[in-house]
């Protein structure tokens, strides 16, 4: 009997940080920049494209809070 409700502990821990706000705020973005040589000039294919480099991130929304008050 223990061990069927350490069992069902043990399942249910990944669903407690399921419905945090910050995991479900997150959303993934694509971010591409220019390649640049260490002259500073920009790297170009065969087209006379810059070439760009890629990268997806998170970007978090920000939550609105109550000000701190000052101390006095």
């Amino acid at each position: 009997m223990k061990l069927i409700i350490t069992a069902a502990i043990i399942g249910l821990i990944p669903l407690l940080s399921y419905h945090n706000i910050s995991f479900a705020a997150a959303e993934v973005k694509k971010v591409c920049v220019d390649k640049i040589t260490n002259d500073g000039k920009k790297i170009l294919d065969k087209d006379g494209k810059p070439v760009q480099e890629c990268k997806e991130i998170k970007v978090h929304q920000k939550l609105e809070g109550t000000k701190v008050p000052e101390k006095k």
